[in-house]
């Protein structure tokens, strides 16, 4: 294993989950549904914290992984979080419920992202997390920077998208729309940007002009 590896598996297994959100990874895992690494959920937190995040939405509930995570960073923040599968959102409202977070807190809409972003208001949330159907992810991050106010957040997880962004033998859909993304990302004055390593790779964008 090379020092990269080495280090990439130190920073990986330095993020401590709690007690909830490793249980909604147990039942990730149960149901064969992909969450975020605990590297990927810290910085999550660490985001929602810095930026005092108060309105937060998540494209891609799953079984409440990053929720617990976002929440982690922003505990009394509102979470509006959407995905097309109800008995998935229902197994992560119930161990964010048992962790403490209020009901009210709690906004999570099922049916497709490209059906519900529309209809939530322009400028009025602190941070978006997008973390679904990687085939649409340009359409979601353009809406999540419609979404956030001025100073507000867009994260993006799997930008390296399988180890093969960075590799320029791949050119399928996904990688290239990855690409363009972070090309189109890295040219735009209106957003100041990172992209991290850690996990399958998380792009953060700082929305700091209209």
């Amino acid at each position: 294993m090379s020092d990269k590896q080495l280090n990439w598996k130190f920073a990986e297994e330095f993020a401590i989950e709690g007690e909830h959100a490793s249980l909604a990874r147990q039942h990730s895992l149960e149901l064969g549904v992909e969450a975020v690494s605990a590297s990927i959920g810290a910085q999550l937190a660490l985001l929602a914290a810095a930026s005092r995040a108060e309105n937060i939405v998540e494209i891609g509930t799953g079984v409440g992984v990053s929720a617990h995570w976002l929440l982690a960073g922003a505990p009394h923040a509102e979470l509006t979080s959407i995905d097309t599968e109800i008995d998935y959102q229902q197994s992560a409202r119930k161990t964010l419920l048992d962790a403490g977070h209020a009901a009210k807190q709690l906004r999570l809409i099922a049916g497709p992202a490209a059906d519900v972003l529309p209809r939530l208001n322009e400028a009025s949330y602190d941070m978006v997390f997008v973390d679904a159907d990687p085939a649409s992810v340009i359409e979601y991050v353009e809406h999540g920077l419609r979404l956030v106010k001025r100073g507000g957040t867009v994260v993006v997880a799997h930008a390296l998208w399988r180890d093969r962004v960075a590799d320029p033998a791949q050119r399928d859909d996904t990688v290239k729309s990855f690409r363009l993304l972070l090309r189109e990302i890295a040219a735009s004055p209106a957003v100041i940007s990172a992209l991290s390593p850690a996990g399958d790779g998380l792009l953060q964008l700082t929305k700091v002009r209209d």
